[in-house]
């Protein structure tokens, strides 16, 4: 009897997770979600109120339609962190507010790449780079700049190879800027510390802390090192045909995961994995590309006039966005997934 009681009391405590925290959730929202506020389109695209305000923000925004589709994926992923972070709050579980903090970072990263953090051009460009021929603009990285400058003049790259290596260049620039934040929040968690009226108050706690940050901050410094390596070796000598994965966040996984303290039969089964994920991340590709074009194509059409077709083109529009959207939270959901993995396997490592 006394299961179905802690069973009950269980249910009922999540329960008032999802409802009773009225400064992330609004009944109205909720209402909306389940039909019964107005009938306007993704009004109500999550259970987060902070994050329907990021979108409905973002909306507004001049953001191309697969810069749009990326922010759903990347905010969608959140949305999933924040409410299994309230479960684990409700149980007593995150009592030093690490992973509350961490996923104040999270959202700081994401503002930023889609430049809704208050400052100016901190917006990373489209992923196609010959669009408009500012992107050295937007590296904020002499040495970045310097080698895509090189790699672009060598003439050894062709188009299609040019926008795989500015892939790249963006998603080291991101890597650089999750290390800066991290290690401003590590810096002002200390200076915290030796502030602290009594530093020797749950010092073991905090110490444990910043021991976790200093961790994951050498891990992302050790990504960064390797990527600009990369970088500067295919900028010289191109790329290599014989290489084995082709996709920069893949790259990055196999390097960490050859690193972790993993058997030879564990590396070889997410070996294995990581080609899938590549392959899933080229689909995610083809279905951005399909996008724009439908987007444009859209807006050609909305000048014609022609009702018919627009409602035709309008539907295939909202089909390739919602595969696009979806396609994107997998490829987030599993990259973090196996970033996890990872991460475990370098701790391991440091004991």
């Amino acid at each position: 009897m006394s299961a179905v009681w802690e069973l009950l009391a269980l249910s009922f405590s999540l329960l008032l997770v999802v409802w009773g925290q009225g400064s992330k959730y609004s009944r109205e929202a909720n209402e909306a979600a389940a039909g019964g506020g107005p009938k306007r389109p993704e009004a109500v695209a999550f259970r987060v109120v902070k994050l329907n305000q990021i979108w409905e923000k973002a909306q507004r925004l001049h953001l191309s339609a697969v810069k749009l589709a990326e922010l759903h994926s990347d905010l969608k992923i959140q949305e999933k962190d924040e409410l299994s972070w309230k479960k684990l709050k409700a149980e007593g579980l995150d009592e030093d507010g690490e992973k509350e903090a961490k996923l104040r970072r999270n959202l700081n990263v994401i503002m930023t790449k889609y430049g809704m953090n208050g400052k100016k051009d901190s917006q990373l460009a489209d992923t196609n780079y010959i669009k408009d021929g500012t992107e050295s603009d937007v590296l904020d990285d002499p040495r970045l700049e310097k080698l895509w400058s090189k790699a672009k003049t060598s003439g050894k790259f062709s188009d299609q190879e040019l926008d795989k290596l500015w892939r790249e260049f963006k998603h080291h620039k991101e890597k650089i800027h999750e290390y800066n934040i991290l290690l401003e929040t590590v810096s002002r968690t200390e200076e915290i510390h030796k502030n602290l009226i009594n530093p020797h108050e749950e010092n073991g706690l905090k110490e444990e802390i910043l021991y976790g940050k200093h961790t994951e901050l050498k891990d992302k410094m050790r990504s960064i090192n390797q990527g600009f390596d990369r970088l500067r070796k295919i900028s010289h000598q191109g790329y290599d045909t014989a290489s084995e994965f082709e996709e920069p966040r893949v790259i990055d996984l196999w390097d960490m995961a050859k690193s972790a303290n993993f058997t030879e039969k564990e590396l070889e089964s997410f070996r294995e994995e990581l080609k899938h994920f590549e392959a899933k991340i080229e689909k995610h590709h083809h279905y951005q590309k399909q996008l724009e074009l439908s987007h444009q194509k859209l807006k050609h059409v909305e000048g014609t006039g022609d009702k018919e077709h627009l409602s035709r083109n309008k539907e295939k529009y909202v089909m390739l966005e919602e595969k696009t959207k979806e396609l994107g939270y997998k490829v987030k959901k599993h990259l973090q997934d196996l970033a996890t993995r990872i991460s475990r396997g370098l701790q391991h490592n440091e004991l």
